[in-house]
């Protein structure tokens, strides 16, 4: 169980630990595509209890053991940003200055933006950008002004770039957003469109919904349920996303 060796260190330290080492190289090594309701339960009483292990564990992860982050490193990093531990706090930025994302451009643009948003959970505002992003990149390869995509468009959109928005969105959202969360849940939907809309809620029986007032905005949205795209143009679209998507 994620963490349990330091709940186990800490608040237990009269039992016997056994193969301490190789529980943390388990824990250390592993990779978290999503952060169940036990690892986040576990995260927030250690939080409570002992934050400094929480940041050595992320440093270890990412910085020692030069582990590409993961949807609880995230978590973590989302957690200890609100900390009231000066120390804590300041250890954190000097190790993590713009979060723990290392941004890859093949386009040469600033994900950073970005990033600050989904750290902040203001994914309303994250996901006007990120369609920002889509349209800039086409007209990078194009130079054509876009306000929306075509399938026709798709083409343009490199695939570092493509992984690097969704990367972001799944990292600082526990795991839950992204277009390539949208693309299982599809999957497993046996490609269906309309079961997809009604699964991560872009759709209530068979309306799809009003922008923005009839979407969530808060990490306690269904899964899949962003970042948005424009359906309402066709599944054509999304359907040349998602073949773009080769990753999970």
């Amino acid at each position: 169980m994620i963490l349990s060796y330091i709940l186990w260190t800490k608040f237990n330290t009269n039992k016997q630990i056994i193969n301490k080492s190789h529980r943390m190289k388990l824990t250390i090594e592993k990779n978290f595509l999503t952060i169940n309701q036990s690892t986040e339960k576990i995260i927030n009483i250690t939080y409570e209890k002992e934050q400094n292990s929480l940041l050595e564990f992320i440093i270890e992860r990412i910085i020692v053991n030069k582990k590409t982050a993961d949807a609880l490193d995230g978590f973590i990093y989302q957690k200890l940003l609100k900390t009231n531990q000066q120390k804590i706090r300041k250890k954190l930025i000097q190790h993590f200055p713009n979060g723990i994302v290392n941004l890859k451009s093949s386009s040469n643009i600033n994900y950073e933006p970005l990033q600050k948003l989904l750290i902040n959970e203001n994914f309303k505002e994250a996901d006007k950008l990120t369609n920002q992003y889509l349209c800039e990149l086409v007209k990078i390869n194009t130079s054509i002004e876009k306000k929306w995509l075509y399938f026709t468009d798709i083409q343009f959109l490199p695939t570092e770039d493509l992984f690097t928005l969704d990367f972001l969105w799944k990292v600082y959202s526990r795991g839950k957003f992204g277009f390539s969360v949208q693309k299982q849940i599809w999957i497993k939907s046996n490609k269906n469109w309309d079961i997809l809309w009604e699964k991560i809620s872009w759709a209530s029986n068979g309306s799809m919904k009003r922008y923005p007032q009839e979407f969530q905005w808060t990490i306690k949205a269904p899964e899949g349920h962003l970042p948005l795209f424009n359906q309402l143009r066709g599944t054509q679209t999304l359907s040349y996303l998602f073949k773009n998507i080769t990753w999970e």
